[in-house]
């Protein structure tokens, strides 16, 4: 194989990620932790954070901040899952690309 062909068959497989890491970055995550939600988008950026309320007590706040961290950690954990899913194809022996 010449190297003209391996640069088009890199510049392809170069775009083919690009689409799919675009696809994650739209793509919607929800982690949860007992009565509270989480959304994420694939960028991990916090899109929502919901509480249901009737379970809450006023003195459980301490609680509630433990139980939002784990529901995005877990809404986090997720989006990881799925980006090494999809672009792990691609990023094969070279960790920690994405």
């Amino acid at each position: 194989m010449n190297i003209q062909a391996m640069m088009k068959q890199a510049q392809k497989l170069q775009k083919e990620m690009m689409t799919e890491k675009e696809k994650i970055d739209k793509m919607e995550f929800e982690g949860k932790s007992s009565f509270v939600t989480v959304k994420v988008n694939g960028q991990k950026e916090v899109l929502s954070v919901k509480i249901e309320q009737e379970q809450l007590d006023k003195e459980d706040i301490e609680m509630l901040e433990d139980i939002i961290v784990v529901a995005i950690n877990d809404a986090m954990k997720k989006v990881d899952d799925t980006t090494e899913q999809k672009m792990g194809k691609y990023t094969q022996g070279m960790p920690g690309l994405f």
